[in-house]
């Protein structure tokens, strides 16, 4: 079986955020169930030259954008038995950054006609495309519109994958006939209609075979309306072609006894806590192994539970903590955590960019990670988190809920804190709890951090459900 990931990133070449990273692993976790994967992007000028050197050119066509016809250049690259191929056409693509141009709505058409074109191109044939996210929803109704007659393509399936339902895609009615030449027809409500505009992602959950979402209890939230960002109803209509699996890490990759990234590479307690006083000496906070380490790695955005933590922060000091976030976001949250490091130099470092490597370094040197998310589809940062040993404290949502077990002193199960309603007074008991824990049974915070060292959280388990997908898709002849 052959299966084509249609995305807009990759890691490592090109990432802004979890979805990177699933792009990055998921095929490696594939190819390990016998199952070949290749992978299609845009050739962002982004992307570091040491891999565009290698790229070989494989042809160039013409794909149809609207009443426009575009160039499309078809270049790959192999690493590590996975195909990539990159979509090249630099009036799309040459500029700096991803995603945020006022053009993306005509940039993504390109690239979802662009994959369906490209498709006879390529070395394999694919059996199924997964698509990934809005940036490739128009696929599906793309391959339904314009190919459905055309021999090549008819047996051809698609799976969708929501990794986050907040962000669609939402574009005037216009894009309809002038981007993607569809007609009429396909503008209603149970078609791409969106409030009066046309939403890419709503192309996906309508057009697509099979839906899937990074997290069981994700996957039940967003048919509410609650989380549900006004297609619950759809999402309720589909729920069984929808399936949550949750998402992994790549255990080799992120890897606390061979990282290159921490200040010493570390299996243990002992060494765990060697990073955290380097790290402490590197922010300029006062060294002192006693003192609980916070982190958050983060987007500075509404939806991380940035409001929360910022509503009880003064209570948080009074604890005698030290907090360090590195992430970027919205302005007012910026501004607001620049105030509190001026205020509170000795406990609390704030670093405004995102660095690969500085992050791997805090997740070895902190204590406790938080995560207070408002919604959170999967989270990527928990997981890393105890892989290095940094015990998570969490809401009760999305993936979160799926992944991190409080602990129970009781009957001593679980290795995680979390608290249920999106409420800082909540967290705030939350963290409590955490810190009497680091402060007055070491002995058992040690245990717990080298429990979550152990945790098996590779994407093994969840590469044979996505297979169990593919298989079914493959075997049945759906009506489409």
């Amino acid at each position: 079986m052959n299966i084509l990931f249609a995305a807009s990133e990759c890691a490592p070449f090109i990432k802004t955020g979890g979805l990177g990273d699933v792009i990055g692993a998921l095929p490696k976790a594939l190819r390990k169930q016998d199952i070949n994967v290749s992978v299609i992007l845009p050739k962002y000028e982004d992307l570091p030259f040491e891999f565009k050197k290698q790229f070989s050119f494989l042809k160039s066509i013409e794909v149809p954008v609207g009443w426009r016809n575009q160039y499309c250049g078809i270049e790959t690259y192999e690493d590590d038995g996975i195909q990539y191929y990159f979509i090249d056409n630099q009036y799309y693509f040459k500029r700096s950054g991803s995603y945020g141009f006022y053009d993306d709505g005509e940039r993504f058409a390109f690239f979802s006609r662009a994959v369906l074109e490209v498709l006879p191109h390529l070395y394999e044939k694919p059996d199924i495309i997964h698509c990934h996210d809005w940036q490739t929803g128009p696929i599906s109704v793309l391959l339904k519109a314009h190919y459905k007659n055309h021999p090549f393509y008819q047996s051809i399936k698609t799976v969708f994958t929501i990794h986050n339902l907040h962000y669609q895609g939402v574009y005037p009615k216009s894009v309809l006939h002038d981007l993607l030449d569809l007609s009429e027809l396909y503008f209603h409500m149970d078609g791409l209609e969106f409030f009066g505009n046309v939403s890419y992602l709503k192309a996906g959950l309508v057009y697509a075979n099979r839906i899937t979402t990074v997290s069981p209890t994700y996957a039940n939230e967003i048919q509410m309306p609650y989380f549900g960002e006004h297609l619950d109803g759809l999402l309720r209509k589909r729920q069984h072609e929808l399936v949550g699996i949750v998402n992994g890490i790549d255990v080799d990759q992120y890897n606390p006894e061979a990282d290159e990234s921490v200040y010493v590479p570390f299996h243990n307690y002992e060494g765990k806590m060697e990073n955290k006083v380097q790290l402490q000496e590197a922010l300029n906070l006062p060294v002192d192994r006693d003192i609980p380490v916070i982190a958050m790695i983060t987007r500075l955005v509404e939806q991380k539970g940035i409001d929360l933590v910022l509503r009880v922060i003064h209570e948080m000091m009074k604890m005698n903590v030290q907090l360090v976030i590195l992430g970027t976001g919205d302005a007012q949250y910026e501004e607001a955590f620049k105030t509190l490091a001026a205020e509170y130099p000795q406990q609390i470092s704030i670093h405004l960019y995102f660095n690969e490597s500085m992050a791997r370094k805090i997740y070895a040197g902190s204590d406790l990670f938080l995560m207070p998310s408002k919604f959170e589809p999967c989270g990527i940062g928990q997981l890393l988190a105890l892989r290095y040993g940094s015990l998570p404290l969490v809401r009760e949502t999305g993936g979160l809920n799926d992944t991190i077990e409080p602990y129970n002193e009781f009957t001593n199960s679980g290795y995680g804190f979390s608290f249920q309603n999106y409420n800082a007074h909540d967290m705030l008991y939350t963290i409590e709890r955490a810190i009497w824990f680091y402060r007055f049974q070491p002995n058992t915070w040690k245990t717990l951090s080298e429990k979550a060292m152990t945790l098996n959280f590779s994407w093994d388990t969840s590469a044979k459900m996505y297979k169990q997908i593919y298989e079914e898709l493959h075997s049945h002849s759906f009506i489409s």
